[in-house]
């Protein structure tokens, strides 16, 4: 019996002493808000400059994965048929990807949906759905998942991973691409 009692005693005193927790940081949701609208502003304004500034180097994880269905789209698309099928898995970084934005001549957006944001404050996991716009075509679209770090200058993004469904359906012959 007396064990019970020390056992209920101590269970007792393990819930009424106030517990630690890591609580998230309600300026630091906002902040990492504001890096997402950043991004994909920069990408509309085809602003390097301002896309690069949002992460922790140029060399951060950069790697997105095709879905087999897109695999077999690009696969049966491809202009040469001795071509090797697309990798299922594959990488850039974030200065690729801008100076591929900015060369093209038409308008480029990417759009978010449903965003969810993690954070202790510190470091922060941002997910959400995507869709990549050439005009009016949707051109693909997937999940996409942020790694982010609050640095000395701020939130920033340390890795980017996604998947990437491609369109069945060709984009129109004039006007969206």
């Amino acid at each position: 019996m007396k064990r019970f009692a020390a056992a209920c005693l101590s269970l007792g005193i393990l819930f009424a002493v106030p517990q630690w927790a890591c609580a998230e940081n309600p300026a630091g949701k906002q902040q990492i808000e504001g890096v997402i609208e950043t991004f994909r502003k920069a990408i509309i304004d085809k602003d390097k400059e301002g896309f690069l500034k949002l992460f922790t180097n140029e060399n951060i994880t950069w790697s997105g994965v095709l879905p087999d269905a897109s695999i077999q789209v690009l696969y049966a698309s491809r202009p040469n048929p001795e071509m090797p099928p697309p990798h299922k898995v594959f990488s850039s970084n974030p200065r690729e990807f801008i100076d591929f934005i900015a060369k093209h001549p038409g308008r480029i957006e990417e759009t978010f949906a449903n965003v969810r944001i993690d954070s202790d404050g510190d470091v922060a996991q941002v997910w959400f759905d995507y869709a990549f716009m050439y005009g009016d075509y949707k051109q693909n679209c997937g999940k996409e998942s942020w790694q982010m770090v609050r640095t000395e200058a701020g939130w920033k993004i340390a890795a980017v991973v996604w998947s990437q469904e491609i369109n069945p359906v060709p984009p129109p012959k004039t006007g969206a691409r």
